[in-house]
């Protein structure tokens, strides 16, 4: 598998793109005035306690109340107890960090369980655990990977729990050590500025998404990491001879005036990425809804009609399916409930396959998933970690004329409520004329396919209607004025 890492940057925003093989497979956007808050560690105070929902909303000093549930608090005593009131009380101060940024209309979602990141470890001060990340399958290594993170911590006199990253697997014990006594040290540094003050203040950022990119996505089958800023470029370069110097050679400044994304078709491929439908090279298609619950693909044969039976076609198709699937979860990040209505197939074989083949594909994956075996409606279903918004959601907001709805009302059905109105207006007041103000679509049903109807009506409040289009009404929208 050949990897490589574009990042684009422009003073407003920074895009990094992540390359399988020439294609695609994620895109990752921060935006200078809304920056992910994800793995930021703050200063709080609790401001509501609710036993009702064992949780706390707390006061990170962001623009809305953060939510903290009592199974995300360590109370670093070993008590088992989860009731929130005996865990945290109104008023106190917690030290806590964003694992979900705010999604819609919800707010940031806190844990005091802290997790600091680098490149080969995830240093966790409040827990005891010694870990090693699963895509480390070779147990000898798993072993081995143990045993350094358990000598180190105890020859150095180490607290907290450490995990080993995949990027750590071959690496040797002392470039571990000097990971792990990193990571102690700047937790050191965290307690220091929280503790020094009793408000509300945020104690340590995690890096920006260019810095970030090197640290989580420059696996070893990244070839090439290129760089359109060079402010950008020599910040990386510092950050990769300092923390990953395996990576130092592969960072490249690209000065070049053909915009970098174009060079792969990125800037198509957010597009695609965009709209509903996804289509599959066999003629069949993909369609992608997301909703506030969950995200739903159906898949479709579309035009796509086999060689030998219905049966084959259906297995080719779902085949198909489940990698552009997988690959859409990625570009698009979607995360939580997934729905997948795979096409029906009778053989027993042919489901296996398929589901195999998604899971194969999802292994790839950065963020973790689960996924459900076929249930007896023929729907597969899967959840994906969601920590940050979806491309859909940075990059869009809802329709202002159908309000994210994706349809709106007929002239017909609109023509209809006016009749309506105007009856119950002219019944309730008294007035020598009526005026419709609606858009111009409506106006011309009224004028034209309901003019019938329209004279039958003023003939029988016995007063007459005016029509008066108006051009920023929708074609939902509409007025009865009293004249």
């Amino acid at each position: 598998m050949s990897e490589e890492i574009l990042i684009n940057v422009t003073p407003p925003e920074t895009r990094v793109a992540l390359i399988e093989n020439g294609v695609v497979q994620e895109v990752l956007i921060e935006r200078t005035s809304n920056r992910g808050l994800v793995g930021n560690i703050y200063k709080g105070k609790v401001c509501r306690v609710l036993p009702g929902m064992q949780a706390a909303f707390v006061d990170a000093g962001l623009a809305r109340a953060a939510f903290l549930h009592a199974a995300d608090i360590s109370n670093g005593t070993g008590d088992k107890s989860t009731d929130i009131t005996q865990l945290v009380q109104e008023g106190s101060y917690v030290v806590v960090q964003v694992v979900k940024d705010p999604l819609g209309s919800k707010g940031a979602r806190l844990t005091t369980n802290i997790s600091i990141p680098s490149r080969y470890l995830v240093y966790m001060p409040n827990n005891t655990t010694t870990g090693v990340s699963q895509k480390i399958e070779d147990e000898e290594e798993r072993q081995r990977l143990k045993q350094i993170l358990r000598e180190v911590a105890e020859d150095c006199g180490l607290k907290g729990g450490f995990i080993a990253r995949t990027a750590a697997e071959g690496i040797d014990a002392d470039e571990l050590r000097q990971d792990m006594l990193f990571l102690q040290r700047l937790w050191q540094s965290i307690q220091e500025k929280a503790h020094g003050t009793n408000s509300i203040r945020i104690v340590h950022e995690d890096l920006p998404l260019a810095l970030r990119a090197l640290r989580d996505l420059a696996g070893p089958d990244v070839e090439k990491i290129s760089i359109d800023s060079r402010s950008t470029w020599e910040k990386a370069m510092h950050f990769a001879e300092k923390f990953n110097k395996d990576i130092a050679g592969l960072v490249r400044y690209y000065p070049g005036e053909r915009p970098l994304f174009d060079l792969y078709n990125v800037e198509d491929e957010i597009q695609k990425a965009l709209a509903r439908r996804v289509d599959l090279k066999s003629g069949g298609h993909l369609i992608v809804d997301q909703t506030e619950a969950m995200t739903t693909i159906d898949v479709n044969t579309g035009g796509f009609v086999g060689h030998h039976n219905l049966e084959e076609t259906i297995f080719k198709t779902n085949l198909e399916a489940a990698q552009a699937i997988c690959r859409q979860l990625r570009l698009r990040n979607l995360g939580g409930i997934i729905i997948i209505d795979f096409i029906d197939m009778a053989e027993a074989e042919h489901k296996r396959q398929v589901m195999r083949a998604l899971e194969r594909c999802l292994a790839r994956d950065h963020a973790r998933t689960t996924v459900c075996e076929v249930s007896s409606l023929g729907l597969v279903e899967m959840t994906r970690k969601r920590t940050r918004e979806s491309l859909e959601h940075v990059l869009c907001d809802n329709c202002p004329t159908c309000n994210g709805r994706g349809y709106i009302k007929t002239a017909e059905t609109t023509c209809y409520e006016i009749f309506r109105e105007i009856l119950r207006e002219a019944r309730q007041f008294e007035s020598q004329s009526l005026l419709v103000l609606a858009s111009q679509e409506v106006v011309d049903r009224l004028l034209d396919e309901e003019s019938q109807e329209l004279a039958e009506l003023e003939q029988f409040i016995g007063k007459p209607i005016r029509l008066q289009a108006e051009g920023l009404y929708t074609q939902e929208q509409y007025d009865v004025v009293l004249v």
